[in-house]
């Protein structure tokens, strides 16, 4: 399958496997990146941390859930049953594609209610994974017949509390259920068969979200808007480049642990609450794990079906996007990045159906054919290698001041820092690739017979990076105002003090200004 999972909080610490509180970081792998939601571990101490990130969205629940905060508060195991005068339960709510939600006949009093909780056992990984198991002790629903909802991911919406009565013959006392409540939609169309052994005829029923009989349950569900399509919350990236390679990640051998573990696979990454969209949680991953890897025409491919390391069906929207660079990047999770040619996938771990999609992939993206296709990828040797070029124009007002423009956040290069007004030459003369970038960017109008080169740069912006030579020109008259023509990459222009230069500016730009006030004509970086 395509190689993508929910991620986990980077910042947190990495226990040690197997303690209580070992469902972090790698621990929530479910496909290439780490889980974010709010899956945590069984212990007193992740159901904390659950139950006040949920306060967080819930704030007026605070003194209704007093007690449960009390319980966790002392230092025996929250989640024993013999913990009172309250229990911890995780229960599913289950909603079909017509948004209805699934509700048990209960065995004693016959009406039909929400699925009931289960306390959780030391085998359940993740207060989610309990959540799971009572949808098979309850009805017989697989995990594999369930998704995530987009709305709320992998988060509780709800934390119910509601009283159980005494049992004299087990010697339980009256006590408080506090339930943490998981949605799910049905992965498919078809209604699943509802399986309770001990009873006979119609143990279930679909009731419109509005007859929900929790009000707090209710007027969540209502305000998530949950319709029960099911969409994807996860995305991976297919990387090639022009030769027909495609770039597969060696993940982290944790069995039991990691999805895929000592397999390669995509890289990718599971949505979160703060994405805007699955291209966003993509280039967010990828900037986390692989913060050199820039991809080109990133562009959604398919969507493949998965499996998530507890059961559940996960639909990943796999893009396609090209890398020109080497694979001899830093990696900051998994094993190692690697090329790998069609001839080469039969002799990887690799799961069938990435193989397969790769396969798709190729033939219908065969290589060579792209009328831009890449140049050869530099591998930091010394053999010859084709070296960009790049105009840059230098600007000084009477006062000597410096003309730069901060670059869009979202730019491909160097977003939210400061630069020359530039370009990168096409299939013409420096000086006319200069003279129509500053026209596009700026509206400015220069004269070629007014420029003059001031300095060159040879530049390796990254490892594996193609080098440029970036070439700095100097006008000496010009005409017009500088104004921002294109606001997607440029927020504005200013003249700055050269003793003066903004913190955040391009490396090479602050070099060749600082060399051209001292004379020198030749700079090198990054190399």
């Amino acid at each position: 399958m395509p190689s993508v999972e929910p991620g986990s909080d980077k910042s947190a610490s990495s226990p040690k496997a197997g303690t209580a509180d070992n469902i972090s970081a790698a621990e929530r792998e479910l496909y290439g990146g780490r889980l974010r939601y709010d899956q945590s571990s069984s212990s007193s101490t992740a159901i904390r941390r659950t139950v006040e990130k949920y306060l967080g969205r819930h704030p007026g629940e605070r003194e209704a859930l007093a007690g449960l905060l009390a319980a966790l508060d002392r230092p025996v195991d929250a989640t024993a049953r013999t913990t009172l005068p309250g229990q911890i339960t995780c229960s599913a709510v289950i909603v079909d594609r017509q948004g209805r939600v699934l509700h048990l006949r209960h065995r004693v009093t016959g009406e039909f209610v929400l699925m009931p909780g289960v306390r959780i056992a030391p085998e359940d990984r993740t207060l989610l994974a309990a959540a799971l198991r009572a949808t098979v002790e309850e009805a017989g629903i697989a995990p594999n017949a369930l998704c995530l909802t987009r709305q709320l991911l992998g988060s509780p919406i709800d934390i119910g509390v509601h009283d159980e009565a005494a049992h004299p013959p087990i010697g339980e006392p009256a006590h408080r259920h506090y339930d943490i409540r998981y949605v799910f939609y049905l992965a498919d169309e078809e209604l699943p068969t509802i399986a309770r052994p001990d009873e006979e005829g119609s143990a279930a029923q679909w009731l419109p979200q509005a007859e929900v009989a929790s009000p707090t349950l209710r007027a969540k569900l209502l305000a998530a808007r949950l319709d029960g399509q099911p969409e994807p919350v996860n995305a991976s990236v297919l990387i090639y480049d022009a030769t027909g390679r495609y770039l597969l990640h060696l993940r982290d051998h944790k069995p039991g642990v990691v999805w895929a573990s000592g397999e390669f696979a995509l890289l990718g990454g599971g949505r979160t609450h703060d994405d805007q969209s699955l291209e966003g949680a993509l280039m967010r991953e990828l900037s986390e794990e692989v913060p050199d890897l820039r991809l080109e025409d990133v562009t959604p491919y398919a969507v493949e079906a998965a499996t998530s390391i507890d059961g559940l069906s996960v639909p990943v929207q796999v893009f396609s996007g090209r890398w020109r660079g080497t694979d001899r990047l830093r990696l900051y999770e998994g094993v190692l990045l690697h090329w790998f040619t069609l001839d080469d996938l039969d002799r990887l771990r690799l799961d069938a159906a990435t193989r397969d999609l790769i396969h798709r992939h190729a033939a219908e993206n065969p290589p060579g054919i792209a009328p831009d296709a890449a140049p050869p990828v530099w591998d930091g040797s010394n053999k010859a290698v084709l070296n960009g070029i790049g105009v840059h124009l230098h600007l000084e007002d009477p006062e000597g001041r410096v003309l730069l423009g901060l670059r869009h956040p979202d730019s491909k290069y160097a977003g939210d820092t400061w630069h020359y007004p530039a370009g990168r030459c096409e299939q013409e003369p420096a000086l006319a690739c200069l003279v129509r970038e500053v026209m596009e960017e700026t509206g400015l109008v220069i004269d070629p017979a007014d420029v003059e080169l001031a300095h060159v740069a040879h530049v390796v912006d990254a490892a594996g990076v193609l080098p440029l030579m970036q070439l700095v020109f100097k006008a000496r008259r010009w005409e017009g105002v500088p104004k921002v023509l294109e606001p997607d990459k440029c927020l504005t222009w200013k003249w700055w003090p050269q003793h003066a230069l903004p913190e955040r500016i391009v490396p090479y730009t602050r070099t060749a200004i600082a060399a051209i006030s001292e004379g020198r004509h030749y700079s090198q970086l990054g190399w």
